[in-house]
C-alpha cells in the first residue's frame, strides 16, 4: 500500500547509546561514548516484560537547554550492543504521530482514508480529544507495548509481568469514538507499532480482560473500525512498512490497550 514511498527523515540523525538501569518511569541512565546520562523515556508504562540492563537505544538530542535531559529513548533493541545491524523497536508513543501524520498527508494511507490533506490534529470530542480528524473519520492512535510481540533472545534479562490496570484511558476514547459516529461516517482506532509486527495479539488475560472486552465489542457493533499499521525506525529515518485493517480480529474479543 502507498503511493510516494516518501519517509518521515528526523532533522538530526538518531544517537546510538546503551541503556545501563531505567531508573523510574521517565528515566533511563544510557551511556553514549563511555559517559552515562539521564535520559527521558518516553513510553512511562511498561515496555514489555525486559530488564533494562545493557539495552542498545536510539536517541534524539533536543536543543531546549531549560529541559532537564538532553536526550530522549526514540528506540530500543533487543540485539547485542556488539551488533552491526540492530532491529530496533520504537517506543515514543508521543512521536508517532507525527509519523502518522506525516504519511497521512504524503498521501500513503489512502487505503485507509482519503483527503489526506485535510488533517486536523487533537480534535474535541465529548470530554476527550482524540488525535486527528480526517475529512469526516475522527481516528485515534494507540501504541502498545506492554507486550512486545518480538522475539525475545537469549541474552534478554526479563522479569514476571504484573497485573495490567491502565485501561480507562482506553476505554473512554474508544466510547468517545464509537459516539462520533452519530454526526460522522466512520471512526478508527489505528494500533502503531514501530517495528515489524504481523498481526496484533490480545494481551495476556488480566482482571479487568472481560469488561474492557464488551466496550470494545460494543464499539465495533456501533461501527468503529480498527486497523493496524508497522513502521520501521533507523538513526536517519521512519519508513512506512505496511497498514492493514483488523476489525474482524477483534470481533473475537481482542483489545488494544497501550
Amino acid at each position: 500500500m502507498g503511493i510516494n514511498k516518501k519517509p518521515f527523515i528526523f532533522e538530526r540523525p538518531l544517537i546510538e547509546g546503551v541503556i545501563r538501569k531505567r531508573r523510574n518511569r521517565f528515566i533511563m541512565e544510557v551511556d553514549i561514548d563511555d559517559t552515562v546520562y539521564d535520559c527521558h523515556c518516553p513510553a512511562t508504562g511498561r515496555i514489555g516484560n525486559i530488564v533494562f540492563r545493557n539495552i542498545p537505544c536510539l536517541l534524539s538530542q533536543s536543543n531546549d537547554t531549560k529541559r532537564k535531559t538532553s536526550y530522549t529513548v526514540e528506540a530500543i533493541s533487543l540485539d547485542l550492543p556488539s551488533e552491526d545491524n540492530k532491529s530496533w523497536i520504537g517506543i515514543n508513543q508521543n512521536a508517532v504521530n507525527r509519523y502518522v501524520e506525516h504519511f497521512l498527508k504524503t498521501g500513503q494511507l489512502s487505503a485507509m482514508v482519503e483527503n489526506g490533506n485535510n488533517v486536523m490534529r487533537e480534535q474535541k470530542l465529548g470530554n476527550s480529544k482524540l488525535d486527528f480528524l480526517v475529512g469526516n473519520t475522527y481516528l485515534e492512535v494507540k501504541t502498545p507495548l506492554t507486550e512486545l510481540q518480538v522475539e525475545i533472545k537469549d541474552h534478554i534479562a526479563t522479569m514476571k509481568m504484573g497485573d495490567f490496570n491502565s485501561f480507562e484511558r482506553f476505554v473512554k476514547h474508544i466510547s468517545e469514538l464509537a459516539e462520533s459516529l452519530k454526526q460522522n461516517q466512520r471512526a478508527i482506532l489505528l494500533n502503531c507499532f514501530i517495528y515489524k509486527n504481523p498481526g496484533y495479539k490480545v494481551p495476556a488475560k488480566h482482571k479487568h480482560s472481560d469488561y474492557v472486552r464488551e466496550v470494545v465489542q460494543s464499539c465495533i457493533e456501533r461501527g468503529i473500525e480498527i486497523w493496524q499499521i508497522n513502521f520501521k525506525i533507523t538513526p536517519k529515518e521512519v519508513n512506512l512498512i505496511n497498514y492493514f485493517e483488523t476489525t474482524n480480529d477483534f470481533k473475537g474479543g481482542g483489545t488494544a490497550l497501550n
